[in-house]
């Protein structure tokens, strides 16, 4: 059960083309939202559809998979973990921001 702690699986698509950053260390990252979508009936019989956005960064060989193959609408299905974080904008406001780390990416569709 310990595996089940912090898990997320994800099926979306891409909102955006992934932002690819190579660090001076030589690792690279990528960055992008996913769009996850959730369709119901409301009380008056008429299909609604919920997007929920979620932000998703990819580390080393998971991110080299995504610079080389995904792109803006592509569907995919992505397993990783929540986590959470802040920062202070340059005006010295503190955000907080919720993401997925991505560690397994399955590329679905055509």
């Amino acid at each position: 059960m310990s595996a089940l702690r912090n898990k997320v699986q994800l099926i979306g698509n891409l909102g955006n083309d992934p932002e690819i950053i190579n660090l001076e260390s030589g690792k690279m990252l990528a960055k992008f939202t996913l769009a996850t979508n959730e369709s119901y009936k409301n009380n008056k019989g008429e299909k609604i559809t919920d997007t929920q956005w979620h932000n998703v960064v990819a580390w080393g060989k998971t991110a080299e998979i995504i610079e080389k193959y995904v792109t803006k609408g592509k569907e995919i299905a992505i397993e990783g973990k929540l986590t959470s974080r802040s920062y202070e904008t340059k005006e010295g406001d503190k955000r907080y921001i919720t993401e997925v780390v991505c560690n397994e990416l399955l590329l679905l569709g055509k």
